[in-house]
């Protein structure tokens, strides 16, 4: 799709957005949220940068108490259904058949011909747990390319205040900072990451190099990720060891004065 195209589409979505915020349309607003958050995917993101600032700015507001409160009221003003008499047995419905499990979508707008860790893991059958073994976490599901450009949306800042104090990381942390953020894939994890540096300016260095694991440590999957961003890591880990901590250098030293 042309991006004129989708600026417009979007930009009409947001109209009708703030029209059912200020009509107090609760349903409306939610679905008119996620769909714009869609479109906004399909664009570049220097081109849709003005509309994701709505889109934070309406986020607040759907996540106000008084727009909880207003929720819950029309929820409650919804007429019941009617419920079946106590002599009589409601005849059970029949179970409907299981659906397909739902495909990857595609990945949001980038720049780059092959985006990082992007595609459904391969399925394989459930393998049986030894005795007295402790199950395993089940990985959560994969998100849409909407909801992924939302909270990558939402992290930049948080990166760039990271930055300006001189710090790093970790997606522990992040998840304190960002309420009701979710339990990320890992794939989801580094797509975000790299959404969060494909919206940077020319010449600024990767905000992505501040998330770290363990005791401040370079996160494995940064190096595929600054590569499809254009930073040449080496093959090395001493290379790339290297270069994430000259990145980290980087960002800290771009950031410590701006606000």
């Amino acid at each position: 799709m042309e991006i004129a195209t989708v600026r417009r589409t979007l930009n009409h979505t947001l109209t009708e957005l703030q029209r059912a915020i200020d009509h107090h349309a609760v349903a409306e607003a939610a679905d008119l949220y996620a769909l714009a958050w869609q479109q906004a995917a399909q664009a570049p993101p220097s081109e849709t940068r003005e509309q994701r600032a709505r889109l934070a700015s309406y986020k607040e507001i759907l996540g106000s108490s008084r727009w909880r409160d207003e929720e819950r009221r029309q929820a409650r003003d919804a007429s019941p259904k009617a419920a079946p008499r106590p002599e009589q047995r409601a005849a059970p419905r029949p179970r409907p058949g299981a659906e397909p499990a739902p495909t990857r979508p595609a990945v949001a707008w980038s720049s780059s011909p092959e985006p990082p860790a992007t595609t459904t893991p391969e399925r394989r059958p459930a393998a049986q747990a030894a005795p007295g073994s402790r199950p395993r976490t089940a990985e959560p599901a994969l998100l849409d390319a909407g909801r992924l450009w939302e909270i990558a949306t939402e992290l930049r800042p948080l990166l760039e205040q990271t930055a300006r104090d001189g710090a790093t990381t970790n997606w522990p942390a992040i998840r304190k900072r960002l309420p009701g953020l979710p339990r990320l894939h890992r794939d989801d994890e580094s797509v975000i990451l790299w959404l969060v540096d494909e919206d940077r300016q020319d010449g600024e260095p990767l905000l992505s190099a501040l998330v770290t694991v363990g005791n401040r440590q370079m996160h494995p999957r940064f190096p595929a990720i600054a590569e499809q961003l254009g930073l040449a890591t080496g093959r090395a880990t001493a290379q790339q060891r290297t270069a994430w901590s000259y990145e980290v250098l980087k960002v800290h030293q771009h950031w410590r004065y701006r606000h």
